[in-house]
């Protein structure tokens, strides 16, 4: 039986765990068996950048974290060796750059795999979240929509423009008409 002190450090590394799940918007859960150590430091640098928060965490404490974040349904993935990465402000940051890492180096490293994930607090399995890791990211996304909703107004003041170089041209044909 563990130590009260043991005891305490667990039950606040859930706590915080748990705040840490509550506070992100996406997360993916991962197996990290056979991964190198430059490879891993490699990965960790990336999702750094993209201000995603990677922790190789224990099944039990995540389980436990999860439950008390209203996040049901991960308990059947939370075997074996088991890392989350979280992000509090990006959906599919952290989805891409673990897809994408997956993607190129799964031949080397059959044991690295996506397990599931989480977004605004519903659970995704591994397909969910490798459809996720396919989306454009915000910016791109908002690109695209203000895109679109400018095409009209675009199309709108090319039509105008036309019109009136149409009425200058008929304006000028007539003026050089008269003159001569």
């Amino acid at each position: 039986m563990p130590s009260q002190k043991i005891l305490e450090q667990k039950q606040q590394f859930v706590a915080q765990l748990s705040d840490k799940l509550k506070n992100s918007v996406a997360g993916v859960i991962v197996s990290y068996k056979g991964i190198s150590v430059e490879k891993d430091t490699k990965l960790r640098a990336d999702l750094r950048n993209a201000g995603v928060e990677y922790t190789v965490v224990k099944n039990t404490l995540l389980s436990r974290a999860a439950k008390d974040a209203g996040l049901d349904g991960l308990d059947p993935v939370l075997e074996g060796t088991t890392a989350l990465a979280v992000s509090p402000e990006d959906h599919v940051a952290a989805a891409k750059i673990l897809a994408k890492f997956v993607e190129d180096n799964g031949k080397q490293i059959k044991e690295f795999k996506i397990k599931a994930g989480f977004v605004e607090g519903k659970v995704l399995n591994k397909a969910e979240v490798e459809d996720l890791a396919k989306l454009p990211s915000k910016e791109v996304l908002i690109a695209k929509t203000l895109g679109g909703l400018n095409a009209p107004i675009s199309g709108f003041v090319t039509v105008l423009n036309a019109n009136i170089r149409g009425l200058a041209c008929v304006l000028s044909a007539i003026a050089e008409k008269q003159s001569a």
